[in-house]
């Protein structure tokens, strides 16, 4: 971790004047980028932007995104601070058993199209059931989807039963394979994060899992992003 908290070694100051921020999450816009599978939460002029890949069903993201970094990026993403963009994998359906992933990605474009992924995103994790029990039902998303403030109604509720974005769920899952590369060809895992195109290497992923850790390096990316894009993460030592 302490390598993680040194990653820049910039000084924090002078990180320019802030922007009003949104009201809270339910303010921030979202939408589905031209790609198609990529979902994007923020002010899109944002100057740090965060990649995150994710499969509804893993207990690591369930980690990043209650206890971790995750309530914190949401915050500086009100702050229109960073802007996140999601691709949503469903691969443990496969690996474990099940369809809880594809109905959990389902569900969450389906909440997108309702202008509510974000809260909705922020509902399933803290509800997730244990990784090895199929428990995201239609019977228990919609009773999830409960919680968010507008969400439910006719076009959702069909949405979620009939797997009305099956195609979207397919081609998110092969978007996150294809972000693997020739050498990660199944797919990078879960939680990957990208910031401003630079990818988190899984030997430092213990920054997912520090909030203030992450926040710092946010505020460095930000502050100095032309040094994030050419830093270098140092090799680990044996």
């Amino acid at each position: 971790m302490a390598a993680a908290v040194m990653v820049l070694g910039m000084s924090l100051a002078g990180c320019g004047e802030r922007r009003v921020p949104y009201g809270s999450l339910e303010e921030v816009p979202e939408k589905l980028a031209a790609d198609g599978t990529t979902i994007v939460v923020g002010d899109p002029s944002a100057a740090v932007v965060v990649r995150l890949y994710e499969d509804p069903r893993c207990p690591v993201c369930e980690e990043f995104e209650t206890s971790g970094a995750g309530p914190g990026l949401r915050d500086v993403v009100v702050l229109k601070d960073a802007v996140t963009e999601y691709t949503l994998a469903s691969f443990l359906d496969d690996r474990v058993g099940g369809s809880g992933s594809k109905k959990a990605v389902n569900a969450l474009r389906a909440a997108l199209e309702e202008g509510r992924f974000a809260e909705y995103h922020e509902v399933l994790y803290a509800h997730q059931p244990e990784e090895s029990v199929d428990g995201f039902t239609d019977a228990r998303l919609l009773e999830l989807a409960g919680q968010v403030e507008g969400l439910r109604g006719p076009a959702f509720d069909s949405a979620v039963r009939g797997m009305k974005y099956r195609a979207f769920v397919t081609a998110s899952e092969k978007a996150y394979e294809r972000a693997g590369g020739k050498e990660e060809p199944q797919g990078p895992g879960t939680p990957t994060a990208v910031i401003n195109d630079v990818r988190i290497p899984t030997e430092y992923n213990g920054v997912l899992f520090d909030g203030a850790v992450f926040a710092d390096l946010l505020a460095e990316v930000r502050h100095d992003p032309g040094a994030w894009r050419e830093y270098e993460f140092p090799e680990e030592s044996p």
